[in-house]
Order: C-alpha cells, then structure tokens, then sequence
C-alpha cells in the first residue's frame, strides 16, 4: 500500500515536469525571431563518395538517417548564429530543418541539404539559390552596447 501511494506521487511529479518544460521549450519558441539570408543550396546523400569514411556520422557527431529533416553549413553561415541544431526554413521545402553537419572550409554561403540515400533526389534537386529563414535566440539578437 505504501509503495501505490510512492508510485502515485513520482507519477504525477514526472506529470508535472513534463508540462513544465514543454512550456518552456514552447515559450522561447515564441521568443525566437527569424532572420533572412539568400544561400547556395545543393543537396547530399549519406553515402561514402559524397563524405568522409563515415557517411552517417555529421560533423558534430550526430548520427543522420534517411527521412530526417537536416542540413549542412558552409563555415562562414556559423558566424552568421546558424550554428549546430539551428532551426531552419528551406523556400521550396515543407517544414523545419535542422542544422546538424558543417561543410568543408572551402565552401562560402552555402547549405547542403540532407537526402537520405535517395541519389536520384539529390541530383534533381541540383543547385540553386534559395532563401533560408533561421531561428535566433533573443539574447543572440542583442547588439553590444557602444
């Protein structure tokens, strides 16, 4: 009997916690303000020629599968706030994306979109020009008082 009453009070805790931070993850959503910029956009699939020998593995180590929503950055764009996990809009594609891979230094002003293994996708798509919207954090938007 005792341990019905235990389990009942973790439970409704971890209930609680869990409205908690959904709240706030949801709140600095709304504090986060979009920023525009005209990229070059190519596309990349996870297979050996198109990376390195680890065609899964993205530059900060996460682990890309196909069917998730991802992109890579040229370096310059890092110092622009589009840093790791970045939330992005892609014009001509549904949804967010996420910034999960960096390109090789070599590239400036460029995003490379995640395909998956689907090749002939990539190839489709090609190069092009696009407007990318990404998601600043408030405090990221200050400028440093003179």
């Amino acid at each position: 009997m005792f341990l019905d009453y235990r389990f009942k009070d973790v439970l409704i805790l971890l209930i609680v916690f869990f409205f908690i931070s959904c709240k706030s993850q949801n709140e600095n959503r709304k504090l986060e303000i979009w920023k525009s910029i005209e990229v070059n956009a190519s596309a990349y699939n996870s297979v050996r020629y198109q990376t390195s020998g680890t065609p899964n593995i993205a530059a900060w180590g996460d682990t890309l599968k196909p069917g998730m929503k991802c992109i890579a950055v040229s370096r310059d764009l890092l110092e622009k706030g589009i840093a790791h996990n970045t939330r992005v809009k892609i014009s001509g594609l549904d949804g967010i994306y996420l910034v999960k891979d960096k390109m090789n230094k070599r590239w400036k002003n460029k995003i490379d979109i995640y395909m998956g293994n689907d090749i002939k996708k990539a190839r489709n798509w090609g190069t092009k020009k696009v407007m990318m919207e990404y998601a600043v954090k408030p405090e990221e938007n200050q400028t440093a008082p003179e």
